[in-house]
């Protein structure tokens, strides 16, 4: 559907994150999402800047909100009215990341003692509780429940939604030579109750390989100082989209 031609007005920053700021705008039901090059790692105990970050995390999103609106997938994103900016639909957001493992890596390997790089039987759903101050603590079903984050029926959605996005971008990305290694997803509420997708889809937030190669095209470039973190985020740009 088009939107009327308008410029948009950035109100009151309503929240600002390790990447992003929130805006209010002058339309009651749409956010302004601003993307930083600020980054971050260890739940803020590593800080840096990669250069041009915000505007290629931006791009990559809007890249693949939508690819998965071309397959039945709702979500926040409604328009990117420039290179840092994005216009979403007003959403309440369900306190959760949700993480779905295709390989072992990072803290799943580390917590298992399993080899990083062995491949799942299946994709691995984990939960985390989106709280800076507890340090987004993993949970479990029961503790959502209880908690009153979500029932039963909302995570049986989440994670249907979930798998379905997993085999979306798996069955995409090795046609770009890349492997989708693990991501986190975050979903809010519209108001009329209906869960969608929100957030993000870049290199801060999944892991991606090289299929060939298994080089790292992602932030764990920067978590683990491995050096051109710029650079991969530039190549999965240029893998999705053509932009060099």
């Amino acid at each position: 559907m088009e939107r009327e031609a308008y410029k948009m007005e950035r109100k009151e920053a309503l929240y600002e994150g390790k990447a992003k700021i929130i805006y209010a705008t002058d339309r009651p039901d749409e956010y302004l999402v601003y993307y930083k090059d600020d980054a971050t790692a260890g739940n803020g105990a590593k800080r840096g800047t990669i250069a041009d970050k915000g505007i290629m995390n931006n791009k990559m999103t809007a890249f693949f909100f939508d690819l998965l609106a071309k397959e039945g997938i709702p979500h926040h994103y409604i328009s990117m009215p420039s290179d840092r900016e994005m216009i979403v639909k007003k959403l309440t957001i369900i306190p959760l990341e949700v993480i779905i493992r295709n390989v072992a890596a990072g803290s799943l390997a580390q917590r298992l003692g399993l080899e990083e790089g062995v491949p799942m039987p299946f994709p691995v759903i984990e939960y985390c509780y989106k709280n800076d101050d507890l340090g987004d603590p993993m949970l479990n079903r029961y503790h959502i429940r209880a908690m009153k984050i979500a029932t039963d029926a909302e995570l049986d959605e989440i994670e249907h939604m979930s798998l379905k996005i997993n085999d979306v971008l798996t069955k995409f990305l090795k046609t770009k030579r890349v492997d989708l290694i693990d991501f986190k997803l975050e979903f809010g509420k519209d108001v009329d109750g209906n869960i969608i997708l929100a957030d993000e889809i870049s290199p801060d937030n999944c892991r991606f390989w090289d299929s060939d190669t298994k080089e790292k095209l992602d932030k764990d470039r920067f978590r683990r100082d491995l050096g051109n973190v710029e650079d991969a985020y530039k190549e999965m740009l240029h893998r999705l989209t053509g932009e060099a």
